[in-house]
């Protein structure tokens, strides 16, 4: 597990750890899901039919620094909204991502099961931007965890935090 559900004032939170940007997408994602499922929707998870899709999102780029932290939290809407309409809820995914000029494409292929054989704890009504972070450490550089269920970090890799309004 790369991710921890973190306390805040309000809401929920969660802190994930990864190598890459896009391994840092694939644990926040999966720690987003595994906060609004049951006990018993976790344990039989793994039980039910997955099938396999390409989800994309596209977002503006001014071609110049990447914006990783909004780009996340649009692709966490992605997952909740794919969950809510379509009756897909994600159980993995793989994330590339095209930085053009003035968009960037972050192409998913994801796992999922029928959304419908989910059960749920907590329904997520908006992933938000308070507390967004999205933070690449260099060799040696620390992220030190102010929350004593959540590790501390060390580089090289990144992090994020994202706050979901419930």
């Amino acid at each position: 597990m790369s991710s921890w559900p973190r306390p805040t004032t309000a809401d929920i939170a969660l802190r994930a750890f990864a190598s890459s940007p896009s391994r840092l997408f694939t644990e926040a994602s999966l720690g987003m899901q595994d906060i609004l499922l049951s006990d018993e929707a976790q344990r039989i998870l793994n039980t039910h039919v997955r099938h396999s899709s390409l989800w994309q999102i596209e977002a503006p780029h001014d071609g110049g620094s990447q914006a990783w932290d909004l780009l996340l939290v649009q692709w966490l809407e992605e997952v909740l909204y794919r969950a809510e309409i379509h009756n897909q809820w994600l159980v993995d995914c793989q994330l590339a991502f095209s930085w053009e000029e003035k968009k960037v494409i972050a192409s998913g292929h994801v796992s999922w099961v029928e959304s419908e054989h989910v059960e749920r704890e907590v329904e997520i009504k908006a992933v938000t931007s308070h507390e967004l972070q999205f933070t690449e450490l260099k060799v040696s550089e620390h992220a030190h965890s102010p929350w004593e269920q959540v590790p501390d970090f060390q580089g090289p890799g990144w992090f994020c935090d994202v706050v979901f309004d419930i």
